[in-house]
């Protein structure tokens, strides 16, 4: 933690604090931000409070009085329920607005980490709680240029993957050798594993009306066959395998044996429209340093799908913020799910994939990944304009 860029920030922000709380690790937040360990032993509750200006203060049990000892500040212990709410107190004497991993209504729920009853018990203490979802944001979600690097380097690999896996499953269709979804989810993970990448879950393969679940994972055991004529949905992300890495993800679709129907065609033509909406509005904000939140590019983009008459068939936000884990910390494209006001930062990269999904059919979702800069943003890997032909 930068105390000094913390303390600015809420100044900033017209914020007397930051109080951050834990038990049981229900904040990773907090961890993440503090930089302390992921995996220390914490049964008991403990605060950190981070004032705009002066000393920050801690607040643990005493017989884990050691928890919060790589941070600066003065140390207060307490035993009993009694002792917490009074040294709480104090040691919030003097602030009335502080931010708190809490977000009203739970609007923006990846940052509403507090539980209600710790809520209240804030307020109680005649304080107003305003949400740290900005300020995670800023020091969760903005990225270093070693970091870009890394985001880039796993751009490279994995395009070169998932071109190479398209030619793959083509030979194999074409030698009517037999292959399903979870032969190729093996094929594309044993490559990413040469590559040095690393990666949650996937990758996901989907065929024919498997692509209109759009979190469909086929398994050994459940999986289906890739035959000549499928439409074919690829989602495939990962990172390299070094501390602080950024992921990319990406997803394409196209069909196997023969031309697009009318109907894909229409749905894909759609969707590259709704994704190049969302880019533009992004990219046209960032050129005009002008501020832009995450719900402004989800409607960007489902405005574009709703024209076309395919509202009811994109059920999910239009793009997901991307750091050292794949849904990352920053603001999200989305609209529907949340509405999601936090500012789209410079130096955060984010995925921008709206997706169209036909029950019993087939399912299109196009994905590009952003990084945004000072008067710039831009997609960091090659865009699909047409349906692959295999």
């Amino acid at each position: 933690m930068d105390l000094a860029e913390v303390q600015s920030a809420l100044r900033d922000a017209s914020l007397d604090g930051w109080l951050f709380y834990d038990h049981h690790h229900r904040d990773p937040l907090s961890a993440r931000i503090l930089g302390l360990a992921p995996d220390a032993h914490i049964t008991r509750r403990w605060y950190y409070f981070v004032p705009a200006s002066g000393d920050p203060r801690k607040l643990v049990h005493r017989i884990e009085s050691a928890a919060l000892e790589t941070l600066p500040g003065a140390k207060t212990e307490y035993s009993s329920w009694q002792e917490l709410e009074a040294e709480l107190e104090a040691m919030l004497t003097g602030a009335k607005r502080i931010a708190m991993q809490y977000s009203p209504r739970n609007s923006i729920l990846y940052v509403s980490m507090v539980d209600a009853g710790t809520v209240e018990l804030v307020r109680s203490l005649g304080k107003e709680i305003v949400s740290s979802a900005d300020l995670v944001a800023q020091f969760e979600a903005v990225l270093s240029e070693e970091q870009i690097a890394t985001h880039f380097a796993a751009h490279q690999k994995i395009d070169a993957i998932l071109a190479a896996a398209w030619q793959h499953i083509g030979s194999l269709v074409r030698s009517a050798t037999s292959v399903n979804e979870f032969t190729i989810v093996e094929w594309l993970s044993e490559a990413m594993r040469r590559e040095g990448l690393v990666w949650e879950h996937g990758p996901n393969v989907s065929a024919g009306e498997s692509s209109a679940d759009p979190h469909y994972e086929p398994t050994a055991i459940r999986s289906r066959a890739i035959r000549n004529g499928d439409f074919l949905l690829i989602d495939i992300w990962g990172k390299l395998h070094t501390p602080g890495a950024i992921y990319y993800d990406i997803t394409w679709t196209g069909v196997i044996g023969r031309e697009p129907t009318q109907r894909e065609q229409l749905v894909f033509s759609t969707l590259r429209a709704a994704r190049d909406a969302a880019i533009k509005v992004v990219s046209d904000a960032f050129a005009a340093n002008k501020p832009i939140a995450g719900y402004e590019a989800d409607d960007a983009a489902r405005s574009v799908i709703r024209r076309a008459c395919f509202g009811e068939e994109f059920i999910h936000r239009a793009g997901h913020n991307i750091g050292t884990d794949i849904h990352g910390a920053g603001a999200n494209l989305d609209n529907l799910e949340t509405h999601d006001t936090r500012r789209i930062l410079p130096n955060t990269c984010f995925s921008v994939e709206p997706g169209i999904y036909l029950p019993n059919d087939f399912g299109v979702r196009s994905e590009v990944n952003m990084i945004t800069r000072l008067g710039s943003a831009a997609v960091t890997g090659r865009v699909q304009t047409e349906l692959v032909r295999i």
